[in-house]
């Protein structure tokens, strides 16, 4: 039943007048008498009683009239909700977990209080995905490291700088040690993320690890932080990861400091350089960037 022959029964049947009801929709009178016909040849039904100058309401009209303004109603609020929707601006933001943890949900619960109307769609990705994503118009905004190569079609806003930790399974030997030295790293095994979804963490482990002439066999490449804590916890080896990981990891992992270690990690908010700026998407990243000072100052 479509809605629009709903409308013309309804308001005639309110208005007990044909032509009084054709007035108010902007109809001719026999358009309006044609769709009501119509309604009741589908349905069916007659609706109406005609008489020579008036009309009442079958008890299948009367019955019509209650439950069909009850489903005009709904339709009507159904219809404003998809357009308010339609208004909602939905950010598309990329993010890695593993760099993320402490900053990206309270930064979230900061920028929905400001825009309630705004939708936030997470995509958990590798460093090589978002950029990937971002460069096709797939996503508005990413969270990672900030890459070693220049990107001139990204711009970037820095949110954190993290210090390395090592990450040291519950039953190795390392556990003895408070504080790592490059020395300690030798002839370890080593899990780490894959290079071909993480180039930036590849090359910065392997010319810290060759700068310190340290001699270690990859035991394990993982596609993510899931995966490589899990190939921590069961003994594969030891791990390079940030320090704010430690929210991510169980309790048969320990994260040892390293000292000298490598330079901080970088963390950032990418943009496209092109796209028109936008306020909202402004406000998430200085959210991001207030998380990410509450969080270092817990920590400090």
């Amino acid at each position: 039943m479509e809605l629009r022959p709903l409308r013309s029964f309804i308001a005639a049947a309110e208005d007990g007048n044909i032509s009084r009801a054709a007035l108010r929709l902007g109809m001719t009178q026999p358009a309006l008498s044609r769709q009501i016909k119509g309604l009741e040849e589908e349905m069916g039904v007659a609706l109406l009683e005609r008489g020579a100058h008036s009309f009442s309401l079958t008890p299948a009209g009367d019955l019509l009239l209650r439950e069909g303004r009850v489903l005009l109603e709904k339709a009507e609020q159904i219809e404003q909700r998809v357009r308010a929707s339609a208004k909602a601006q939905v950010l598309r933001v990329g993010y890695s977990p593993s760099l993320t943890a402490g900053i990206l949900a309270p930064a979230m619960e900061s920028f929905t209080q400001l825009h309630p109307r705004a939708r936030v769609e997470l995509s958990d990705l590798s460093s090589q995905e978002m950029i990937e994503a971002l460069q096709k118009g797939a996503l508005d905004v990413i969270v990672t490291a900030t890459p070693l190569k220049e990107l001139p079609d990204i711009l970037w806003s820095t949110v954190q700088q993290q210090a390395w930790r090592v990450a040291v399974p519950r039953q190795h030997a390392l556990m003895q040690k408070q504080t790592l030295t490059p020395a300690d790293m030798h002839e370890q095994k080593l899990v780490v993320y894959s290079q071909r979804d993480y180039p930036d963490y590849w090359n910065v482990i392997t010319t810290w690890f060759k700068q310190q002439k340290i001699n270690a066999k990859i035991a394990s490449e993982c596609d993510g932080v899931t995966s490589l804590i899990s190939a921590v916890e069961a003994g594969l080896g030891v791990a390079m990861v940030v320090e704010r990981i430690a929210c991510l990891i169980p309790d048969r992992i320990t994260l040892k400091t390293l000292e000298p270690q490598p330079a901080p990690v970088c963390i950032s908010a990418g943009v496209l350089q092109h796209v028109t700026p936008d306020k909202v998407l402004a406000v998430f990243i200085e959210e991001l960037k207030r998380a990410a000072v509450r969080d270092q100052q817990r920590h400090s």
